[in-house]
C-alpha cells in the first residue's frame, strides 16, 4: 500500500498503542525512500521528500506536534540500549548460530509490536540505500530534523548510550578473560591486564561525565581511549597464534565480534563527548544501517568466512605441498623415481580391483572394498614415500598461491612464474614416472598368467567392458573431472584434518600424556608424535580419496546419479589389462586407440580440475585480487610464449 504524506500526517496519534505508532513509523520511513533515485540536481530523494516534510511541518504546527509525540512516546516506550549495545552482534560467539539467526530473519516476518528498538531498527531501515541518504543530511537538515525528537528530553539518547556502553564494557570484559582467547594472546600486551581494567576505567569516566570538571573527564577518557586500543592490540594477536598454532572460525568470529565492539565503544563515546553530538549520532545511524544489512546477508557472512575457512585448509596443505614441487634435475629424477614406485603399486590395484569385482558384492559393499583397496594401496604408497601424479595438483596448489603473497612486486611475479614451471613438469614426471610403469608390470602380469595357466588375470569380458567403458566418446572424460573434484576434496579434508590435529595440539598430547607416556614409553611416544605430525595430512588425503573413489559411485547408483570415477594410472593399468586379455592385435583398432586418447584427456582433467580448484580456494585464503590475478595469468602465458620447454625440460 502507497501512502501519501496528508494520509500520513491525518494518521499520526501519539495515544496509540506501541505496536501502532511503530506501524506508522515504519510507513513514514516507507513513504521517504519510495521509488529511491536522485532529482536533477543530485540530492536522494528520500533527502528531497525529508525537506518537503519538515516544511509541512513547519506550516502546520498542529501536525508538528502530533508528529513529534509520536516519536517521543515510541522513544520513551522502546528500549534503545539494545539498539546500541545488541545490533551487529551476534548473542553467542559461534558462527552457527549467527548463521541460524540470520536465515530466521531472512525467513520469519518481523512484528512491530515490539519494545526492542534494535528489531524496530531493523524494520525502520529496510533499504541497503538508507545508509547513503542518511549520510548524505546536511547540517541544515540537521539542524531542522530537531524538530522530530522535540517531545524527547535533551539527555534521553545519552542516558541509553551510557547504559549501552556500561554492556558493550561488560561483553568485553567476559571474551578478552575467557579460556579460548586469553591463552592465544601476547603476554606482553595482556601482561597489564587491559580487560581487567576496562570496567573500572569506564566507571571513573561516568563518574565525571555528567560533571563540570573538564580536566579530569580528559584525563579519564584518555586512560579509556588507551585501554580500548591496548585491548584491541591484544584482541588482534589471536589470529596470528591460530595461524601457527591451527585455525578455528568460531574463535576468528569471537575476534571479529570483540573489535566490533570496541569499535561501537568508541563510536558511542564520540557521542558523549562531542560538542556536536547530532553529526556523532548521525554517523553513527548510518553505521547502524550498514551492520543491520550485513547481519541479515548470508552472503556477507559466508564471504567474511569462506576466506578463513580456506586459510584454515589451505596453510596446512601448502606445507605438505612443497614436497611435490621439483626445482632441479636432481629432483626431478627423484620424482620420476618415487612416481615409477607408485605406478607398481597401482598395478597392484588394478588386478585386486577387478578381483573385488569377481566376488559379486552387492553395489555398496562392492564400493566399499574397492575404497578400501585405493585406500590401503595410497597409503602404501605414501609410506614407502613414492607418487601418485594426480594426488600432486590439489596440495600443491596452496603451496604455488603461498608465492602469492607480494604478487605486486614483479620480481615476485616472475618467481611465481617460475614456481609453475616447476610445478608443471613435476606434474609431467609424475605421470610419466606413474604411467610407464603400470602399463609395462599389468602387461607382464598377464602375459605370466598366460603362459602358467592358459588364461590372463583378467578375463576378456572384463577387457570388453574396459575398452568400451574407456570409449573417447563416452562418459569417460566427465567422470575425470569428478574425479578431480574428488581429488580437490581429499586435500580439503587432510587440511582440515591436520588443522584439527595441531589446533588440538594432539602431537604434543601424545608425547606428554602420561597414560600414553606410561603405555609407550617416553622416547617411543615422542616419537610417535613427531611421526603423526608429519604424516597426518598424507594419511588422511589417502585414506579419504580411496574411499571416496569407491564409495562416491556407489552411493551415486543409491540416489539415481549414474556417476563413476576414471583415473588416469587406473585406467592405463586397465586398458593394459584388457591388451594382456585380448592380445596385441587390439592395438591396431580404432578401440584401442580411442582409449588411448580418452586417457590423455583424463590425465588433463584430474590434474587440471583439482589444480584449478586447489589454487582457487589458495588464492581466496590469501585475498589475491582480481586485477592480481589477471597479472599472473598474463604472466605465466608470455612465458608458454617465450620459453614453452621451461614447462617440460628441468632445468641444467
Amino acid at each position: 500500500m502507497t501512502w501519501d504524506l496528508t494520509a500520513l500526517l491525518n494518521a499520526a496519534d501519539p495515544q496509540a498503542e506501541l505496536a501502532e505508532r511503530n506501524l506508522w513509523l515504519v510507513r513514514l520511513l516507507e513513504w521517504l525512500r519510495h521509488a529511491p533515485r536522485e532529482d536533477a540536481s543530485g540530492t536522494p530523494l528520500p533527502l528531497v521528500r525529508l525537506k518537503h516534510l519538515l516544511n509541512v511541518l513547519e506550516r502546520h504546527p498542529e501536525h508538528a506536534w502530533a508528529f513529534a509525540n509520536v516519536i517521543g512516546g515510541v522513544w520513551n516506550d522502546v528500549d534503545a540500549v539494545s539498539l546500541f549495545a545488541e545490533v551487529g552482534f551476534a548473542p553467542r560467539m559461534a558462527l552457527w548460530h549467527e548463521f541460524l539467526g540470520r536465515l530466521r530473519r531472512r525467513l520469519l516476518p518481523a512484528t512491530t509490536d515490539t519494545r526492542d528498538l534494535a528489531a524496530l531498527f531493523e524494520l525502520l531501515f529496510g533499504s541497503e540505500d538508507d545508509e547513503d541518504w542518511i549520510a548524505a543530511i546536511d547540517d541544515e537538515l540537521l539542524a531542522r530534523l530537531s524538530l522530530l525528537f522535540a517531545a524527547t528530553p535533551d539527555d534521553g539518547w545519552r542516558v541509553e548510550a551510557r547504559a549501552a556502553i556500561t554492556v558493550l564494557v561488560s561483553s568485553v570484559h567476559a571474551a578478552g578473560l575467557s579460556g579460548p582467547l586469553r591463552v592465544r594472546m601476547d603476554e606482553a600486551l595482556v601482561q597489564d591486564k587491559p580487560f581487567h581494567q576496562l570496567p573500572t576505567a569506564w566507571e571513573a569516566v561516568e563518574r565525571v561525565l555528567s560533571g563540570h570538571d573538564a580536566t579530569a573527564l580528559a584525563q579519564a577518557t584518555q586512560y579509556l581511549h588507551a585501554l580500548l586500543d591496548r585491548c584491541r592490540a591484544a584482541a588482534l594477536t589471536v589470529p596470528e597464534h591460530l595461524e601457527v598454532h591451527g585455525v578455528s572460525v568460531d574463535l576468528m568470529f569471537s575476534v571479529e565480534q570483540l573489535t566490533a565492539r570496541l569499535d561501537r565503544i568508541e563510536a558511542l563515546l564520540a557521542c558523549l563527548l562531542s560538542h556536536e553530538p547530532q553529526r556523532e549520532l548521525l554517523r553513527l545511524v548510518a553505521g547502524l544501517v550498514r551492520v543491520v544489512h550485513e547481519r541479515r546477508s548470508l552472503r556477507t557472512l559466508f564471504a567474511r568466512h569462506y576466506s578463513l575457512l580456506a586459510r584454515k585448509v589451505a596453510e596446512r596443505s601448502a606445507e605438505t605441498g612443497e614436497h611435490y614441487i621439483t626445482r632441479s634435475r636432481d629432483e626431478y629424477r627423484d620424482m620420476l623415481g618415487r612416481a615409477a614406485g607408485g605406478g607398481a603399486v597401482l598395478a597392484g590395484t588394478t588386478f585386486l580391483k577387478f578381483g573385488i569385482g569377481l566376488l559379486g558384492f552387492t553395489a555398496f559393499w562392492g564400493g566399499f572394498w574397492a575404497g578400501v583397496n585405493y585406500a590401503a594401496c595410497f597409503v602404501l604408497i605414501h609410506l614407502l614415500h613414492w607418487t601418485v601424479a594426480t594426488k600432486q595438483p590439489a596440495m600443491t596448489a596452496p603451496a604455488m598461491a603461498d608465492k602469492l603473497l607480494h604478487i605486486e612486486r614483479d620480481e615476485v611475479l616472475e618467481g611465481f612464474v617460475d614456481e609453475v614451471s616447476h610445478l608443471v613438469r613435476s606434474q609431467v614426471a609424475g605421470i610419466i614416472g606413474n604411467l610407464s610403469v603400470v602399463a609395462p608390470l599389468v602387461l607382464a602380469v598377464q602375459g605370466l598368467c598366460w603362459a602358467a595357466f592358459g588364461a590372463p588375470l583378467v578375463g576378456v569380458q572384463d577387457a570388453q567392458y574396459v575398452l568400451h567403458s574407456l570409449s573417447l566418446f563416452g562418459p569417460s572424460l566427465l567422470f575425470a573431472a569428478f574425479t578431480g573434484t574428488l581429488l580437490f576434496a581429499s586435500s580439503l579434508i587432510a587440511g582440515w584434518v591436520e588443522n584439527w590435529f595441531v589446533f588440538h595440539r594432539l602431537d604434543s598430547a601424545i608425547a606428554w600424556n602420561p597414560r600414553i607416556v606410561a603405555a609407550l614409553g617416553h622416547t617411543r611416544a615422542k616419537a610417535w608424535s613427531r611421526w603423526l605430525r608429519a604424516n597426518i595430512s598424507g594419511l588422511t588425503a589417502n585414506i579419504s580419496l580411496g574411499l571416496m573413489l569407491g564409495l562416491v559411485p556407489a552411493l551415486g547408483g543409491f540416489f539415481g546419479l549414474p556417476v563413476e570415477v576414471r583415473h588416469v594410472t587406473l585406467s592405463t593399468g586397465q586398458l593394459a589389462a584388457a591388451v594382456g586379455a585380448l592380445g596385441a592385435g587390439v592395438m591396431g583398432t580404432w578401440a584401442f586407440w580411442s582409449c588411448v586418447l580418452c586417457i590423455a584427456g583424463i590425465g588433463m582433467l584430474n590434474v587440471g580440475v583439482s589444480f584449478l580448484c586447489a589454487f582457487r580456494v589458495a588464492m581466496r585464503s590469501r585475498g589475491i585480487r582480481l586485477a592480481d590475478r589477471m597479472r599472473v595469468y598474463a604472466a605465466i602465458r608470455g612465458r608458454l610464449r617465450r620459453e614453452p620447454l621451461s614447462f617440460l625440460v628441468p632445468p641444467k
